[in-house]
């Protein structure tokens, strides 16, 4: 007769700062100050990079695409923490844990490839000048962005599947 265990918890009890509570309030409020900062801060990046017709070359292309995913990054971590910190109730459901860990997978894996990518772009700039507008075209700068979004996807759901 083999044991199973079969319960499924509905919510997780989040401990964090169970020990410091005089710690909560001040990270409440860093994390209040600097989650919509650094979303503007971002959505300047996107539309400076955007708006202006010099800035559309490949390393802006992937800089635009680095700020939009910092933006997804923080937003699929911060307002929980802040909810959590501001709040009595210091719990997380079950399919909201699974949500988060979902999208903060997908977000890592994304930058991990996103930054190899970038670095990539900068190689052949500096080593390759002569070829660059060759290699790093439009239609390339899009499929390897693709790409790297896939590649996240594909990272999130073989990783966070194996934690469930």
């Amino acid at each position: 007769m083999a044991l199973i265990n079969e319960s499924h918890p509905e919510e997780f009890i989040l401990l964090g700062f169970a020990d410091r509570p005089w710690l909560e309030l001040p990270i409440f409020i860093v994390l209040l100050i600097t989650y919509p900062v650094a979303m503007m801060g971002n959505i300047a990046i996107i539309l400076v990079s955007r708006l202006d017709p010099r800035l559309h070359s490949p390393m802006y292309f992937f800089l635009t695409n680095l700020s939009f995913l910092d933006m997804c990054y923080t937003t699929s971590i911060v307002p929980q923490m802040l909810f959590n910190l501001g709040s009595s109730k210091k719990t997380i459901s079950y399919m909201g844990c699974v949500v988060q860990l979902y999208f903060f997978h997908i977000m890592g894996g994304t930058e991990c490839l996103l930054l190899a990518i970038m670095s990539f772009d900068c190689y052949v700039a500096i080593c390759r000048p002569l070829h660059y507008t060759l290699i790093m075209n439009q239609h390339i700068c899009i499929l390897l962005v693709s790409t790297v979004w896939l590649g996240g996807i594909t990272y999130a759901v073989s990783e966070a599947t194996v934690t469930l």
